[in-house]
């Protein structure tokens, strides 16, 4: 009688799994796969439970452990361990790594400057965007007025030239050299400014 063999003759579980694991390993046997998942799911998800993993993550990482066992039961080795000892070390294992993972994302450095609110204007920046203000309105101001229609249209509103075009009920080749008429006078008398 060998050591893995009952009393009675009969194989014990842990051969039994072994088995089934070379199975899968060597000829992707999804029977013996099959039986492995029906016997380990519902302890592998217990043994999650009992580590404190919130149910559904339990069935995520249960699903995770045994798809693992399925694309590496080729290297499982009898000689190291019994099946059922290399089954929970992964559920373990991908257990632990969740856990890292999560930890590291709410981990958040404080002193990124991607999470520092913009530092708050000075009065002389503040007075000289009214400034700026005043001049483009004054320049604004200063067209005429077919030429301020299709800029405040374009970019007040954000339309497009065609939405533009649609709105006035103009050509859109008259709407953009509307536009390209008053963006040059606002470049001349505005670069006057500076």
């Amino acid at each position: 009688m060998t050591q893995n063999s009952d009393r009675d003759g009969s194989l014990s579980d842990a051969a039994v799994h072994a088995g089934l694991l070379r199975r899968v390993g060597r000829q992707r046997d999804r029977e013996a796969f099959r039986s492995l998942f029906d016997h380990f799911a519902p302890r592998i998800r217990a043994f999650l439970l009992r580590r404190r993993v919130p149910p559904a993550l339990a069935d995520d990482l249960t699903q995770e452990a045994l798809l693992t066992v399925w694309r590496r039961a080729e290297s499982y080795d009898v000689k190291k361990a019994a099946a059922s000892t290399w089954i929970y070390t992964i559920a373990r294992n991908l257990h632990i790594d969740h856990y890292r993972k999560d930890a590291r994302a709410k981990k958040l450095d404080e002193h990124d400057p991607q999470f520092q609110p913009p530092e708050a204007p000075t009065p002389d920046e503040l007075c000289a965007r009214a400034e700026d203000v005043d001049i483009v309105s004054e320049a604004l101001g200063a067209l005429p007025q077919d030429q301020r229609a299709v800029l405040e249209l374009a970019f007040v509103e954000g339309l497009s030239h065609r939405e533009v075009a649609d709105r006035l009920d103009l050509p859109l080749g008259t709407v953009k050299s509307r536009i390209r008429l008053a963006m040059d006078k606002l470049r001349t008398s505005l670069g006057d400014v500076e």
